[in-house]
């Protein structure tokens, strides 16, 4: 299987990128904080999992090998296919799925679209043994450049991607950590679309 692809970033979608290999261009599906975190003509390296099935094979691609094996992981839960698990990770860090898990917090699974109730209880109960403690490192951060400008326009898209309605995107955007806002609007066209999508989350998860 596909361990890495590492090569030049042809295009950035919301949910994808098309990393271009030299001969070959590879579409490699992601969360919207890594898709956002670069654009076009940046390089990049990902690590991947490729998810074979009669109608195609697709291949996922992640900031660090943690995100993939917390990806890997969540597929074992009955029910859970590679499509929820990447709305999982888009809205949850790994560390924060390990803590989620390890107390109970019903709530913050049920805040991933496409996760209910009875899923959530199911996502408690299979991987209380099998994700491990919070490793207490920071995710890796993908970005060799920046992002689009309008930062507010990108992160509202990527909530959308991740299932949530224009209108509550739109919201969110709105509502995110000051901090962050005040040192997007310094950086422009380089401001961190990820860590400001994950600050959005966090503000649609206290609703």
């Amino acid at each position: 299987m596909i361990a890495f692809v590492r090569g030049t970033v042809a295009h950035a979608g919301l949910d994808h990128l098309v990393v271009d290999l030299g001969a070959v261009g590879v579409t490699v599906q992601c969360t919207p904080a890594t898709a956002l975190s670069v654009r076009a003509g940046d390089h990049v390296e990902l690590t991947t999992s490729m998810v074979v099935r009669e109608d195609g094979w697709t291949l996922y691609g992640f900031a660090d090998p943690d995100e993939r094996a917390v990806f890997e992981q969540v597929q074992t839960v009955s029910g859970i296919g590679p499509r929820i698990a990447l709305a999982l990770l888009g809205t949850l860090a790994p560390d924060e799925l390990r803590r989620a898990v390890a107390s109970g917090d019903e709530r913050a699974l049920t805040a991933v679209p496409g996760i209910g109730r009875k899923g959530a209880q199911r996502l408690l109960l299979e991987l209380a043994d099998r994700l491990g403690p919070p490793s207490g490192g920071a995710t890796a951060v993908l970005r060799s450049g920046g992002v689009p400008s309008g930062w507010q326009q990108s992160v509202s898209a990527g909530l959308v991607s991740l299932g949530w309605s224009a209108r509550e995107a739109d919201a969110a955007v709105e509502q995110p950590d000051p901090v962050l806002v005040a040192q997007a609007d310094a950086d422009g066209d380089r401001a961190d679309v990820g860590a400001l999508l994950k600050a959005a989350l966090r503000g649609l998860d206290r609703a």
